[in-house]
């Protein structure tokens, strides 16, 4: 196909090589938002606890099954370039405050379906864009004027964020037990600083192991290691332990350079391996002089000093995970060793109880009853593979947003309250806007209800009726109205105990409505493609290779994880 211009001698001038293509203008606005829209398509039917859940097989065979929006969006290997900034902005939501990951793709995929119907009545997208621009920053300053501010520490209120937080999961029946171990795990990790906390997720460690069921999950106050004591000799618990935490091997180092040793009589070999043991059991003595009960080793442990180490009665683990050699420190209170010369008793964590426990087929090492443990772990169990998978997800999700909470002590009411009462906020302040902006921020107030909406759909209510008496009794002034959806009717949200936290919200906002902006900027998509590539001019809408090809006339929306082709639904 190929970029053409005519010079003045009427010959053509190619710009672009032998299977590159070009959309221009309406075209490629039209053929981003479609992709938009069908990203946003695909996730919206998991919103809210009534959603459902996606299975997603990988290219090996891998099942996933979540209800995660982020997590669905990352394994649907998404093509078109488009749909691909709808995927970003459900991955820096969740990296940034963990939920609300199908929310912003559902906001942003509503945002651009209104604008679509502006372009179409020939208003300029800058106008757009702008317009969307001041009317998401409008409705932050609505949603953070009627947050409710409360105490960091109140674990009441954590308690019941956690739990809005899993009511759209697999774990909603076990959200109660589940809520307090999440609030106690973050609690015990949040450090003060002056006035406000500060929460690392990293310190709490998520250990999963399919049996049991998700009832079986536990809170441990210190750490899980998924390792087995060394030696069969060593005791398989100790109360009151005393910890060493070493980053050295507890072996002989083998020399640097290429050194030999010529022997030549027993007697000359037998001193050589008598020094061998010798040095090893010093290296053991050092621990043993520093009153450790029990050693944690980053790195190898000889079996001849396992052997001395069991018979003292110590327990030692080898190889542990850098990450958790930390984790351990923080809990225990212990200082990492990198030279045994170095390891005195003040360096020594303690918990109350170092134990080795058989779970399902495999033998972990508990280090628990830490006095004030700095970090802690999850123990999460469940049926399956697949259900431990996705109890994690969840977990995740409500660790992040009891995290923002502690982190920004502000909250709204859920189901869909919050956007709601913005959206009719909105629509009175568009009025005060000259101009086609006002038509824009408009559109952006209809966009926001899209959460109602899609709520009360995967309820089953009626779409319509539903927003209208929600609309009807906002103007009342009833800010906490909301869907009620396990009811399946309109309620006050606060006292249906349906909160979240504000800066999930105002995530959402910027998020989605930044994404629409950039989308609906774009004016041309230019692809080009490498020349061994497909038949030429195939897949206008910036496709790789072999994804396009379709008849003429139809945008290309190749690549979308085995959809029909959705050439009609332009």
């Amino acid at each position: 196909m190929g970029m053409q211009a005519t010079s003045k001698g009427n010959m053509p001038v190619v710009l672009l090589k032998e299977g590159g293509s070009e959309t221009k203008g309406k075209d490629a606005q039209k053929n981003n938002i479609a992709a938009s829209k069908i990203v946003a398509e695909i996730v919206h039917t998991s919103l809210g606890p009534r959603g459902m859940d996606k299975m997603l097989v990988d290219s090996l065979g891998d099942v996933t099954i979540t209800n995660d929006g982020a997590t669905i969006l990352k394994e649907i290997d998404v093509q078109h370039p488009a749909a691909k900034m709808l995927v970003e902005i459900s991955k820096t939501t969740d990296n940034e405050v963990g939920d609300g990951t199908t929310s912003a793709v559902v906001l942003a995929g509503a945002l651009l379906e209104n604008a679509e119907s502006l372009i179409d009545q020939d208003v300029h997208p800058t106008i757009i864009v702008d317009g969307y621009r001041k009317a998401a920053r409008k409705a932050k300053q609505f949603l953070e004027s009627i947050s409710d501010k409360i105490s960091a520490n109140d674990k009441n209120i954590l308690n019941k964020i956690a739990k809005t937080s899993m009511q759209t999961k697999l774990v909603r029946k076990d959200s109660d037990q589940l809520a307090d171990i999440i609030v106690k795990s973050v609690l015990a990790v949040a450090e003060k600083d002056s006035e406000s906390y500060d929460v690392d997720i990293d310190d709490i460690k998520v250990e999963k192991k399919a049996g049991g069921s998700i009832k079986d999950s536990m809170i441990v106050q210190g750490i899980v290691l998924d390792k087995e004591i060394v030696h069969g000799g060593m005791p398989r618990k100790i109360n009151e332990a005393k910890i060493a935490l070493i980053n050295t091997a507890l072996e002989i180092s083998k020399t640097e350079t290429d050194a030999k040793i010529n022997i030549s009589n027993p007697q000359q070999l037998k001193s050589f391996l008598d020094e061998e043991n010798r040095m090893l059991k010093t290296m053991v003595d050092k621990v043993i002089g520093s009153g450790a009960n029990v050693v944690l080793c980053q790195k190898g442990i000889d079996d001849m000093a396992q052997h001395y180490l069991a018979k003292a009665g110590i327990i030692a683990v080898r190889r542990i995970k850098e990450s958790d050699l930390t984790k351990l420190a923080k809990a225990t209170g212990a200082r990492i060793v990198t030279n045994l010369d170095d390891l005195f008793e003040k360096d020594l964590g303690s918990a109350d109880l170092v134990e080795e426990r058989k779970i399902e087929e495999d033998k972990w090492v508990f280090v628990e009853g830490c006095k004030h443990p700095k970090s802690v772990t999850l123990l999460l169990r469940g049926g399956s593979q697949r259900v431990v998978d996705e109890v994690e997800r969840s977990v995740h999700d409500a660790l992040m947003v009891v995290k923002d909470v502690i982190e920004k002590p502000e909250i709204v009411a859920g189901g869909g309250a919050p956007e709601t009462y913005a959206a009719t906020k909105l629509r009175n302040w568009a009025k005060s806007l000259e101009g086609r902006e006002q038509l824009a921020a408009e559109k952006f107030a209809d966009a926001l209800e899209a959460i109602p909406l899609t709520l009360s759909e995967n309820a089953g209510m009626d779409p319509i009726d539903t927003l209208t008496l929600l609309r009807s009794k906002q103007q009342k002034g009833e800010k906490w109205t909301g869907i009620d959806v396990m009811k399946g009717k309109i309620a006050n949200m606060k006292s249906s105990d349906i909160i979240e936290p504000l800066a999930v919200k105002l995530q959402i906002v910027s998020a989605s409505a930044e994404a629409a902006c950039m989308i609906l900027r774009i004016d041309d998509v230019i692809a080009t493609q490498k020349s061994a590539g497909g038949p030429p001019g195939g897949g206008e809408g910036g496709m790789p290779p072999g994804m396009g090809g379709m008849p003429p006339g139809m945008p290309g929306m190749g690549g979308m994880g085995g959809m029909p082709d959705m050439g009609g639904m332009m």
